[in-house]
């Protein structure tokens, strides 16, 4: 796990140079055990270390092949390493332990149809001398990232956008038309980011680039690659397999030279990956939760259930709700993207570097690949209620604004929005499931030129004509706008913060591909991800399994209207001072959320104080 970056093709070299070294030390963080820098006449390479396989000197990067033809910098992990390695040891001798080394040989064996080979979370840029180009690679789920700016005069790229800030090449404008999908999802969806011109390369994408042109090409697609085979598959058999995998994906993942553990919060999914690395493993097991001495919040019965039964070495970090509300200003601090979430991941990355590990395994992906959230049995509903369609849209138009009138909250604009779509179908009513803020709100927040098209709108619009199964297309939809966008861009950028690992099994791409293709009858959600549980047998006991869902549920209300009011303020302050922003609607609301209006909550207020403090902390204008 480490921090690349690079340069290619701008004219000034030793200055081009200094730049990347300006990189780098923005990216150390990312990587405190080592730092790299290469160029030649085309390309700069620049790298940040961290070393969880083969910690020696060896591994360090920019790593070169023996005839100094092929360059590499690596952020990631190849899982699938040692097998890749006995594949080609009749072509390669190795020299040193990494998996950057075998990357590079697969690389120089098949060429860009290496993806296809590899098990594993990565992002990484290979120089090729003797065709003269810049291979830049994304692993399948966007677990790791990869920026990137082009101009004329050159091409730049990194692990985080503020490395290319801090490079000088790329201006500090704001992505005004992206304004308006943050405030609908809370995020900027790839390949947008908030600046302007800066993008991301998509997952299971990757880059060509020549002194000619620069191509981007798809290699994994999760539609396409989902397991037509699974559909007539009966359960016992599905169960068997989703176990093998599973247990397969655990496995990998536990490859490392450095002391590692997993994250616990005694839910269904960090439980069964606890529970089967201690089933792999020679011995004990460190597992880490952070737990809270209100009981509201406080999940530890059920963590240390779970340690207890697999004899963990478990470290239970207790903290109050008033310590986790002294993190966040350090957690915004630390975010490269803005996003409406984040602090939690912070929190837990912090207390688990600060316990002696450099990886964890994490129980994320789970719940997107098993349909364990609401908006599974909601689509599943919504899709045998289809005789709502033969209302007339003006009809069922005013039935949302008489609900809205009667119970004028959250939940009934988000019904009245999704009453007055010309259609009510999954690709109309899907983009509405996580929407923060309806667009009769953005309309209000934001000038005309600032708006663009509902990208979630185009995805689900693009699933509801595919062949796989309906579940499938929600998970496809969540994995590609919630989970890539938030919840994995978060948890790298807040575990990289402290310069920690997070590995997540649930993503191995063999096991995603197989449930999609899984017929919906085997994992319709009437009882928490049933067909994950049955997968696994009697893994984990019953009392986790039907437990109540919880969550970082803190009282953020309160604090943004106590302890946090003067921090929000300046803030939002700043925030209004963006263009694109119509004048006074941001004090506006922030009145009414101290007033307690209902349709103000704290969770529609708090992304603009993040977007705010993101927009000063990087001087975007």
């Amino acid at each position: 796990m480490c921090g690349i970056n690079g340069i290619f093709k701008f004219r000034d070299n030793q200055a081009t140079i200094d730049r990347v070294a300006l990189m780098n030390k923005t990216l150390a963080h990312r990587g405190p055990d080592a730092e790299g820098l290469w160029s030649n006449d085309h390309v700069v390479l620049g790298h940040r270390r961290l070393s969880i396989i083969d910690t020696s000197d060896a591994g360090r990067q920019p790593f070169h092949s023996e005839d100094a033809k092929l360059s590499i910098i690596f952020n990631g992990e190849i899982y699938n390493y040692l097998e890749l390695r006995q594949e080609l040891s009749s072509d390669f001798t190795f020299k040193t332990g990494t998996d950057t080394e075998v990357l590079l040989a697969a690389f120089k064996k098949w060429d860009v149809n290496l993806m296809d080979k590899l098990i594993g979370m990565f992002a990484f840029a290979i120089w090729d001398e003797q065709k003269q180009r810049l291979i830049i690679v994304r692993d399948r789920l966007g677990i790791k990232p990869l920026y990137y700016y082009k101009s004329n005069e050159g091409f730049v790229f990194s692990s985080e956008i503020r490395p290319m800030l801090a490079s000088g090449i790329v201006p500090r404008k704001i992505n005004s038309e992206a304004l308006s999908e943050y405030l609908r999802y809370q995020t900027v969806l790839a390949p947008n980011t908030m600046i302007e011109d800066v993008r991301m390369l998509m997952p299971g994408h990757y880059m060509v680039c020549t002194n000619e042109k620069i191509e981007i090409k798809e290699y994994w697609n999760p539609v396409q690659r989902s397991d037509a085979f699974a559909a007539n598959e009966n359960y016992e058999v599905v169960k068997k397999k989703i176990n093998e995998l599973l247990h397969s994906s655990v496995e990998l993942r536990m490859r490392a030279d450095v002391p590692f553990g997993a994250f616990l919060s005694g839910g269904i999914d960090s439980s069964i990956i606890v529970g089967m690395m201690s089933n792999i493993a020679s011995q004990r097991v460190q597992t880490f939760s952070v737990t809270f001495h209100e009981k509201q919040f406080d999940e530890s019965p059920y963590s240390e259930l779970i340690a207890k039964k697999f004899n963990t070495k478990h470290h239970d970090i207790r903290l109050n709700a008033n310590h986790f509300l002294s993190e966040v200003p350090d957690a915004l601090l630390a975010m490269d993207h803005p996003s409406g979430d984040g602090p939690n991941t912070f929190v837990v990355s912090k207390v688990t570097r600060a316990a002696g590990v450099k990886m964890a395994l994490s129980g994320l992906g789970g719940d997107e690949v098993f349909a364990g959230y609401d908006v599974f049995t909601q689509m599943h509903s919504l899709h045998s209620k289809q005789w709502i369609n033969l209302a007339p849209q003006t009809l069922r138009f005013l039935a949302g604004k008489v609900l809205q009138t009667l119970k004028p909250n959250v939940s009934s604009e988000k019904i009245a929005a999704t009453l007055s779509q010309s259609r009510v179908d999954f690709a109309h009513t899907y983009p509405l499931v996580r929407q923060l803020f309806m667009e009769i709100r953005i309309d209000e927040l934001l000038k005309p030129h600032s708006k663009e098209v509902n990208s979630v709108f185009k995805i689900s619009s693009q699933l509801q004509s595919t062949n796989i199964p309906l579940l499938s297309k929600v998970s496809v939809a969540e994995m590609t706008t919630y989970m890539q966008n938030i919840l994995l861009r978060d948890t790298d950028q807040m575990s990289m913060a402290h310069s920690l690992e997070v590995r997540v099994p649930f993503l191995d791409h063999r096991l995603v591909e197989y449930v999609l293709g899984v017929n919906d009858h085997m994992k319709f959600p009437f009882t928490p991800k049933k067909l994950l549980t049955d997968s696994v047998g009697d893994l984990i006991p019953r009392s986790v399994i039907d437990r109540p869902k919880m969550g970082f549920t803190f009282p953020w209300s309160i604090w943004m209207k106590k302890e946090l009011k003067t921090f929000c303020e300046e803030n939002l302050h700043a925030l209004e001072e963006i263009n694109s922003f119509n004048p006074g609607v941001i004090s506006s609301y922030w009145k009414l959320f101290l007033k307690g209006d209902k349709n103000i909550t704290w969770s529609r207020m708090w992304p603009l104080v993040v977007l705010g403090h993101w927009i000063k902390q990087n001087n975007v204008k």
